[in-house]
């Protein structure tokens, strides 16, 4: 395909609005509703190697070939290189005869878009697997996440792909949700700021970013996935929509998925008042709004509110759903008839088919051209993704205790023990294509050189010795004996432990494998516990999807280490800290859980919400958001304020010093939190305003500025209007949401602010070096 390299517009020029509604004018009815669906060939159903979307066997097609689906166009190809492990060549050129086909098959000869899953990058084989959002958010380093969108988009691009069904914008509220791997953090502004960093890189590509899921999906009842919410607005206001808020306004996105969710009895694929009224309306969204796998048709089987498909299909487009994924079922045959039949207008069709003509007139798709003898070799893991890659997981790696025991010192005899020291799935969450497709495929080779962590640590230390003593599941203890062994005939273990990503079940992490209980899966506690028996000192490493409750493990071993699914580069990053090749600097995102019995829980919890004693359950976390230690220190010193006054429609200036008083070059991530100590509804005891990754060298000083405008203290008052109330802030600085070094307080002055599009969403950082001293 044929395209100008430039960014992705999300703006349609004079001359393309007059060629859409040309093209509309054109169109029988049947054209326009094929513009409206996707085509997931030969997969309607389960097909070949089982299920990748939610009850899929149940929504079979009846025709899932193109040459039989598409004879009046089509919308949407769904995942042609992420369905079954295909060579990425072969499938350019399939792709280019299928794009060949359309135009030379049908009356119209509108190419279809593309589209693929990318959240861990484009998940298709031989492609660069990143790590998983909870390392971007643990790297506190959206500039970077950038850099990995527009690397996965560059590749997705290459193939001819133009949308992305990425980045993740859900909110972590309960570590038993089997999709916490796919979420960056449980505090809504890192959310925002990574995931609009993430936007950018990918649609800089010239490849629509997708957000995903619109919304509240993360809040379900239990932990449990596709469960419904209850949450109110205030929550939904607050917690759930400014990620999505900003990567509308802030990040020009061309794409918006619905949630599978039921908000307090409300399916999101038939609310209106979500997807037009506050979407469109009031956040002035202008691409397009794609249904998450069946979830038109989920209306009608799931959600039980209307009484068959054309009923499902006629909720979804008024609501706002403009594109059925990932095959058509509801949005043709149903919908047509009560088209014709005059019980849905017309005109809402046309109005789906504007934005989605419109995005592929922005795309260049009306024009481009294919050519199947044109695709040369595709290379999907170049040198600088994998170096990427890298970097990524050497700065999400976060190092949350330690004695001293690290790093390991040279010459000290190393035992490699537990099920995840010397498998590469253990690297990867679920949406990657190793864990998504490949796993799947049990005869292909994974495609890409991933070492495990044992062969990593044998590169940075030399011989090790290793034993596996369990699996991620099960209750098979037989394997204890030769771990332990290999403990007593070590100075140091290393203990590997953790999640295994999968789907349905078919993991202890990932979609649709959800946890009833926070302790480390099957019998990996017995086995550490065996080990710290022996006197050997034991580092925990934790390979995870989510946080677990590991208390006892803080309190008992050496060291503990998290990594969140690290990549395909993830091994090398986490062997490196553990040798002292990488100083850590990841934060964590998300909350160190004490016990299920605390979940659903957020460090952004009000007063009521925290431990007390008129309860026996104690929801104090084991280690506090924002927490990561370092091999050096830093201090955070002379915390002062612009003004002791600011008015509620203004912004708070705040300056810190910070100085790397360690022995050794490191990085330090700077968390600005906000208290409103008196307001109109209750509030967090204290929430995250803003923060900065600052890299400096042994001895090294920078003044860090924090520009927060007042909107980041806004919430929705008595009247769910968002607000600044004036009053009292306490603004504090520290190395985590528990660890504050100084607090100044600032008096929020004048008339209540109503909040509005024009006002701004993120705050300014600036940083000046004052050298050594």
């Amino acid at each position: 395909m044929t395209v100008d390299d430039q960014s992705l517009t999300t703006q349609l020029t004079a001359q393309g609005e007059e060629r859409v509604r040309a093209l509309m004018g054109e169109m029988t009815l049947e054209e326009k509703l094929a513009q409206l669906v996707g085509l997931w060939e030969g997969r309607g159903g389960s097909g070949e190697g089982g299920d990748v979307a939610p009850m899929q066997d149940a929504m079979q097609a009846e025709v899932d070939e193109l040459e039989g689906y598409a004879t009046h166009g089509l919308g949407q190809l769904t995942r042609v290189f992420g369905t079954t492990p295909v060579e990425p060549a072969d499938q350019a050129r399939a792709l280019a005869r299928k794009q060949q086909w359309l135009q030379q098959n049908t009356r119209l000869g509108i190419p279809a878009l593309v589209h693929e899953e990318c959240l861990t990058g484009l998940a298709a084989w031989k492609a660069t697997t990143f790590p998983a959002p909870p390392s971007w958010g643990a790297s506190f380093h959206p500039e970077l996440v950038e850099e990995m969108g527009r690397a996965i988009g560059d590749s997705m691009r290459s193939l001819g792909v133009h949308q992305g069904l990425a980045p993740v914008l859900d909110v972590v509220r309960d570590a038993r949700w089997g999709r916490v791997e796919e979420c960056i953090s449980e505090d809504p502004y890192l959310v925002g700021t990574v995931a609009t960093a993430y936007v950018r890189g990918v649609q800089s590509a010239g490849v629509v970013a997708t957000l995903k899921h619109f919304v509240g999906y993360s809040n379900s009842r239990a932990g449990r996935n596709l469960a419904p919410v209850h949450a109110g607005q205030r929550e939904i206001a607050d917690v759930f929509l400014p990620p999505f808020e900003m990567a509308v306004r802030d990040g020009g996105v061309d794409s918006v998925m619905n949630s599978y969710a039921e908000v307090d009895g409300i399916p999101v694929a038939a609310d209106a008042e979500l997807l037009t009224t506050l979407l469109r309306d009031r956040w002035g969204f202008t691409g397009t709004v794609v249904a998450d796998y069946f979830s038109v048709a989920f209306l009608h089987t799931l959600h039980g509110v209307a009484g068959d498909l054309g009923e499902a299909a006629a909720q979804a487009l008024v609501a706002g759903i403009d594109v059925e994924l990932p095959t058509g079922t509801a949005y043709l045959e149903p919908l047509a008839d009560l088209v014709r039949s005059g019980v849905v207008a017309e005109s809402v069709v046309d109005r789906a088919l504007h934005r989605v003509l419109a995005q592929k007139e922005r795309l260049g798709l009306l024009d481009a051209t294919f050519d199947p003898d044109a695709v040369g070799d595709v290379d999907l893991d170049p040198q600088p993704h994998r170096e990427l890659a890298a970097r990524i997981a050497e700065e999400s790696v976060i190092l949350l205790t330690n004695d001293g025991s690290l790093p390991l010192a040279a010459g000290r005899k190393v035992a490699v023990v537990g099920p995840n020291a010397d498998v590469t799935n253990a690297l990867f969450g679920c949406y990657s294509f190793a864990n998504h497709v490949l796993a799947q495929h049990p005869s292909f080779e994974l495609g890409l050189e991933v070492a495990t962590l044992r062969e990593a640590l044998g590169t940075e230390l030399g011989e090790v010795t290793y034993a596996k003593g369990c699996d991620v599941l099960g209750d098979d203890t037989s394997g204890f004996a030769a771990a332990v062994a290999a403990a007593d005939d070590a100075d140091v273990v290393v203990a590997v432990m953790g999640d295994l990503a999968g789907l349905f079940g078919r993991g202890t992490s990932g979609e649709g494998c959800d946890a009833d209980s926070l302790e480390l899966p099957g019998v990996q506690r017995g086995l550490v516990e065996a080990l710290l028996g022996t006197g050997t000192p034991v580092v925990l490493v934790l390979l995870t999807g989510r946080p677990y409750a590991v208390d006892w493990a803080v309190e008992r071993c050496a060291a503990v280490v998290q990594a969140f699914f690290p990549g395909q580069e993830g091994a090398q990053a986490v062997a490196g800290v553990l040798s002292g090749r990488v100083n850590p600097s990841g934060h964590l995102p998300v909350t160190m859980p004490r016990s299920v019995g605390a979940q659903p829980y957020s460090y952004l919890h009000p007063r009521l919400g925290g431990a007390s004693s008129v309860s026996n359950l104690d929801t104090a976390p084991v280690l506090p958001f924002g927490h990561g230690l370092s091999y050096t220190t830093f201090e955070h010193t002379d915390l002062r304020l612009g003004s002791a006054s600011v008015p509620t429609s203004g912004a708070i200036t705040a300056t810190v010093t910070v100085r790397n008083t360690g022995t050794r070059d490191g990085a330090d991530v700077v968390q600005l939190y906000g208290q409103d100590v008196v307001a109109s509804v209750t509030r967090p005891v204290i929430q995250l305003l803003g923060y900065a990754r600052v890299e400096l060298a042994a001895g090294e000083s920078a003044e860090v500025t924090f520009d927060v405008p007042t909107t980041r203290l806004a919430f929705s008052d008595r009247r769910l209007v968002r607000v600044v109330e004036p009053g009292e802030v306490l603004v504090s600085v520290g190395a985590s949401c528990a660890d504050l070094a100084a607090t100044e307080a600032v008096s929020l002055t004048g008339d209540v602010h109503e909040v509005g599009p024009d006002d701004r969403r993120v705050v300014d950082v600036t940083v000046r070096r004052l050298g050594r001293g």
